[in-house]
């Protein structure tokens, strides 16, 4: 059945293992995906949701980069919004609630249009090693496949264990098996690994719901989009709903803690810090009567129903008993109960910032392996694993994102230097230059990179090249000219803004604070500028970020080029830390277990201290 070599073999069709596929077949690639199910490919196994809080930002960059992400979420949507709207752009970050059903269709339809890509469906048991080098992978069948490199994107299938109350059963997701035989060939060939937890709500009958009761949570009036391609926006929405828990339904749900796995010590593994269960706030956060729940729709058809926020490993009578005591559910019916899954993976701080492990060489992970949570951040390690992984097998440079080049650049780097213990999830606080790494211009940062190495195509790199051109046209027309006293002034009275008493230049007007793009197009000469040049959504969005917070700017490009100086200075592969005395304890033995390339790197490593990094400095001539 295989008689040929692949260039890459991807395991796994969820969210990293699509993303890779795709990466690494339109690279040019001999590609096969392999996975149990070939009906659940791009499955969204949580949230019929993408985006969020610096997520949304992720799905862009992929976007940018050439990924499928952005177009699959833009096709399959049911509502958009952009969150933090009334924050700085660095925050602003975009979500969509999603069709689940349409989404998987979307993916499955994307890859089978992909030239290069081949699939096979069954459950990869084991890998073909050669000494310390990938050669391919072997089926629970006993096939053995070929590969110059192999990609491993298994989510929580790798030993996963499924809970519900006292209840505990093998699997990797409701209703399917889990993957077994890898952890352990890891673990003998030199691999540590750790266990996770992770949860989902139960999902109810939209039918039985009464929604006069909640609070409606529309989308936005003027929805966007994520890709940067032409992707239609919404034309139509579905809006969701906002209800809350009570202290009675508090009290029912701790009438089952002592069946909870996660409190009689079923569940030993470390669950997601910022995505809780409803038993976990409950016990955690004590002084509060209330928590939010959002209900959320599956799809535009469908009458199921995703209970945002109310995330339970408790017995499904508890469920069902808390739930019908919430405003809006007294009548509910269940589709499935809510539950926690816990599942294997490997400490990130085994591989490289190509995502190549350190033991074995072509063998990439990506994804929940890695010990993150969501489908932003597996989709980006995937497509990051892939890209690698191409340009490996084929002898070329690796591409590796910096801190202030990408989200995906943190997420890699936080992973690679400073491991996790609980599911890792992106947050704009993780990001030292987020001014930088804004949703509005991941095309101006990435697309240009992503060309270089094959992956963006011409009309990507066309289409940003004009969005670039004109908004620098944009803002050098601001910079010029001028604005008359009284033209501008009834604008600044209106937003309690101090009046000019001679003309000034639009860029110093535009630059303050209450001062916006929609006030600026009252002006005559701007709106027939605007018009005279088409200038679309997002060429006026860029232009006003880079009028407003050039400073700012300007500050973090400074910043960030201090940090490439530490990047610069590399560290020898084989330097031993042992020997430096001057080394704290700790910092010798963080340094000689994850190996820093440069010494920025080394900088980040938890408990290596900036008098470490001088003695570093000091010995390599600095």
């Amino acid at each position: 059945m295989f008689g040929e070599e692949y260039d890459v073999i991807v395991v796994g069709g969820g969210h990293a293992g699509a993303e890779a596929a795709a990466a690494a077949a339109n690279m040019g690639s001999k590609t096969l995906l392999v996975t149990m199910n070939l009906q659940t490919i791009g499955q969204m196994s949580c949230n019929p949701a993408m985006g969020g809080i610096a997520k949304g930002q992720i799905v862009r960059e992929i976007d940018a980069l050439g990924g499928y992400s952005g177009i699959i979420t833009d096709k399959s949507a049911i509502q958009f919004k952009m969150l933090n709207k009334s924050k700085g752009p660095a925050m602003w970050s975009p979500r969509s609630q999603n069709d689940r059903m349409r989404f998987a269709e979307e993916w499955r339809l994307a890859l089978e249009r992909t030239t290069n890509v081949d699939f096979y469906q069954e459950m990869v048991s084991g890998l073909l090693v050669d000494g310390n080098k990938i050669t391919g992978v072997r089926t629970s069948l006993g096939i053995e496949i070929k590969a110059k490199a192999v990609v491993l994107t298994n989510g929580t299938f790798l030993n996963g264990l499924i809970h519900i109350g006292e209840k505990q059963f093998g699997g990797g997701r409701a209703g399917e098996k889990a993957a077994t035989g890898i952890t352990e060939q890891l673990t003998d060939l030199g691999f540590d690994s750790g266990r996770m937890k992770t949860g989902t709500p139960p999902r109810v009958d939209g039918r039985s719901l009464d929604y006069s009761k909640m609070i409606v949570q529309p989308g936005d009036e003027h929805p966007e989009k994520f890709s940067y391609s032409d992707t239609k926006v919404l034309t139509r929405q579905r809006d969701c709903y906002m209800t809350h828990t009570s202290t009675l339904v508090h009290d029912l749900l701790r009438e089952g803690f002592d069946r909870s796995p996660m409190f009689n010590g079923r569940i030993k593994s470390i669950g997601p810090r910022y995505c809780p269960s409803i038993e976990d706030k409950i016990n955690r956060f004590t002084d509060k009567d209330s928590h939010q729940m959002f209900i959320e729709p599956e799809g535009w058809d469908t009458v199921e129903v995703y209970v945002n926020g109310f995330s339970t490993s408790l017995p499904e009578d508890v469920q069902f008993k808390a739930l019908r005591s919430v405003v809006g559910f007294e009548n509910v019916k269940f589709f499935r109960p809510g539950y926690a899954i816990e599942y294997d993976y490997f400490p990130p701080t085994q591989l490289k910032h190509t995502l190549e492990t350190k033991l074995v060489d072509n063998l990439y992970f990506a994804g929940q392996i890695n010990g993150t949570t969501g489908y932003e951040e597996a989709a980006s390690q995937g497509l990051m694993a892939a890209i690698n992984a191409h340009l490996k097998i084929n002898e070329k440079e690796p591409f590796i994102l910096k801190r202030d080049e990408a989200y995906i650049g943190v997420l890699i780097d936080d992973l690679i230097t400073k491991g996790t213990e609980e599911p890792y999830r992106m947050f704009t606080s993780r990001a030292e230059y987020r001014t930088l790494l804004r949703q509005d211009n991941a095309d101006l940062r990435l697309t240009p990179k992503a060309h270089a190495i094959g992956l963006a195509d011409e009309n990507r790199m066309r289409s940003m090249e004009k969005k670039l051109q004109k908004s620098n046209a944009f803002v050098n027309f601001f910079k010029k000219t001028s604005v008359l006293p009284k033209d501008i002034n009834p604008i600044l009275k209106s937003v309690d803004s101090s009046i000019i008493k001679q003309s000034d230049k639009m860029f110093k007007v535009f630059s303050r604070p209450k001062v916006t793009m929609d006030h600026m197009l009252q002006l005559d000469v701007v709106s027939s500028y605007v018009n005279e040049h088409k200038l679309n959504r997002e060429v006026l969005e860029q232009t006003e970020v880079q009028v407003k917070y050039s400073g700012y700017i300007a500050k973090e490009k400074a910043n960030a080029d201090k940090l490439h100086r530490l990047e610069a200075v590399k560290i020898p592969n084989n330097f031993d830390y042992s020997k430096l005395k001057s080394l704290s304890f700790e910092a010798r033995e963080k340094l000689n277990a994850i190996r820093p390339v440069t010494i920025s790197q080394a900088s980040r490593i938890s408990g290596v201290t900036p008098s470490d990094v001088s003695v570093l400095l000091v010995y390599l001539g600095r």
